[in-house]
């Protein structure tokens, strides 16, 4: 696994692979293989980019809008991440091998079977109104993720959240939890200030944290834009004077305002971005970096298992069958990309094949006639954000479910709909992007039957797929920190999955990627507070800001 990067220094691609297996399982760790671990000044070391350089303004293109910027509040989706994670922090990180590091925290150790954590905070961070982050802060903020309807699920097992001295809090677990402290480095993990926690909505709008940056300005759909924080806590950070992020949902324009200069730098998962920008970069004018490997989001159609005709087995393999994966990567891809039938990429040390519906027009056209038989017509709404690359999924997909004799209606949300739609089960299929958390236990509340609620209801298992092997495989792989159970554990998960089928794969969206133009230095590698070097590169696509800095 690793960053891919075009670069007028480097004109191959390169990937980094971690010894170990407990190195590989964070489903976002990407490095270049030119980086390295050591101790200095933060995002030294960058080679032929030279020495950082403090000043000037990114203004960076995104496909979406947030939904909101209050982690304990709002549904957090990559662009989410990528504007809100430049004023808030984690107590957690994870590093380029896919291991957790501390963040705001200085430590985080379990007792002898990880039935309880204890979080030993950094000195001298404080938030940028100059509040301490302590112990009761990080506590209280703990606690207002368990108690929020949006997360309560991935924090169940909390029983016990205790401030032990100023610096210390302590989390006591219903039961062994190993990988507890990659769920800091998440949403969940995001430490506010009290203010934000007692005045939720103007915290939607208006965050505040420890980060490298803080809140200017934001004009929903348009732009947000954040400025350098004066008395950030890591020295000599960060180097830009600001971000502005401008809100561009089409590819074309997103492109064209690159290069015509209203954009120092883009998110993009389109193929003749990459390409295109591919070929100009080798000639100097721009960096294009990719996600690959375990870095990689899996995109899918996720299905209501608790209502409709989605809910009959029969129609969700009917759909699997009907869905040509190929298809998808030839047309929409530039065959950039490899089909998924998992979470997992086969590149990751958890992957098993085997057992997913094979391409079979007759055999979904079969299963759709034997349950319009018993049932009527199968009559279904499949959900899209009004991007383009969503919208060409989805227009694709309902030809091939429509030659299986499926009615299927595309309707266009915008993410904060789709996404209260998707966690109340008010939908049939959505076009979706997941699985790029950095251990399998990070997709745990998303599958575990524990956590479906009545359509209706809130519930973060959100194709509320029941199935007790499933639950079970990852209620083991949750406990135990043995590599092999683990392994036993989501070889299993992989295979219900298949046979149940709430999600229809297609691909591995390694098309997700960064353009910038060729000044933008620093994005490819990232240092944590320890030395280390964090992962640079995740998802759809997402990086740290802090280190990014304006040359020559």
């Amino acid at each position: 696994m690793g960053l891919l990067t075009t670069r007028r220094h480097r004109r191959h691609r390169t990937k980094s692979r971690a010894g170990t297996v407990s190195a590989l399982v964070f489903a976002t760790c990407t490095v270049l293989a030119t980086s390295c671990s050591g101790g200095g000044t933060p995002g030294a070391g960058s080679g032929a980019d030279g020495p950082p350089v403090r000043g000037g303004r990114l203004i960076y293109g995104l496909g979406a809008d947030a939904n909101g910027f209050n982690p304990v509040t709002d549904s957090f989706s990559t662009q989410t991440y990528a504007m809100a994670g430049t004023i808030i922090e984690t107590l957690t990180a994870i590093d380029a091998t896919g291991r957790w590091r501390p963040l705001l925290a200085e430590s985080v150790e379990p007792n002898e079977d990880s039935t309880r954590w204890t979080i030993k905070l950094r000195q001298g961070v404080s938030f940028s109104t100059g509040e301490p982050v302590n112990a009761e802060v990080v506590k209280a903020n703990l606690a207002a993720q368990k108690a929020s309807p949006l997360t309560a699920a991935v924090l169940a097992p909390v029983s016990v959240i205790t401030a032990v001295d100023a610096r210390t809090v302590q989390v006591d677990l219903a039961g062994p939890w190993v990988s507890f402290p990659t769920t800091l480095s998440t949403q969940i993990g995001m430490i506010v200030p009290p203010a934000s926690l007692t005045a939720p909505d103007r915290a939607s709008r208006r965050p505040v944290g420890t980060g490298p940056f803080v809140f200017q300005s934001y004009t929903p759909d348009n732009r947000f834009i954040v400025k350098r924080n004066p008395e950030y806590w890591r020295d000599g950070l960060p180097y830009l004077d600001g971000v502005e992020f401008r809100i561009l949902p089409d590819f074309q324009t997103r492109a064209q305002t690159l290069e015509s200069g209203g954009l120092t730098a883009m998110a993009t998962q389109r193929d003749t971005d990459i390409v295109k920008f591919g070929k100009l970069a080798e000639q100097g004018a721009y960096e294009l970096y990719r996600t690959s490997g375990m870095a990689v989001p899996e995109l899918a159609f996720m299905l209501n298992t608790a209502a409709g005709p989605t809910k009959d087995l029969r129609v969700r393999r009917a759909m699997a069958h009907a869905t040509d994966r190929d298809a998808f990567i030839e047309t929409l891809r530039s065959d950039l990309t490899k089909p998924a039938d998992g979470p997992w990429s086969p590149d990751s040390p958890w992957y098993v094949p085997g057992g997913y519906p094979a391409f079979d027009p007759a055999e979904a056209k079969s299963l759709i006639d034997e349950y319009e038989r018993e049932n009527g017509p199968v009559r279904i709404e499949l959900l899209s954000v009004p991007d383009q690359s969503s919208m060409q999924n989805a227009e694709l997909v309902q030809d091939m479910w429509g030659k299986a004799g499926m009615e299927v209606s595309v309707r266009q949300a915008d993410q904060s709909t789709l996404i209260e739609r998707a966690l109340t089960g008010n939908y049939g299929a959505i076009v979706w992007e997941q699985f790029t958390r950095p251990d399998p236990d990070g997709e745990y509340s998303f599958l575990h039957s524990r956590f479906v609620q009545p359509v209706g209801s809130i519930s973060i298992n959100m194709s509320r797929i029941k199935d007790e092997q499933l639950s079970a495989a990852l209620d083991a792989g949750r406990a135990s920190s043995d590599e092999a159970t683990r392994e036993k554990a989501y070889a299993t998960v992989q295979k219900r999955l298949r046979a149940t089928l709430p999600f229809i794969w297609v691909d591995h969206l390694s098309t997700s990627a960064v353009i910038t133009k060729s000044n933008v230095h620093g994005l490819a590698r990232y240092e944590l507070p320890d030395g280390s070097t964090a992962e640079p590169l995740t998802g759809s696509a997402t990086h740290p800001f802090g280190q990014i800095w304006l040359g020559g």
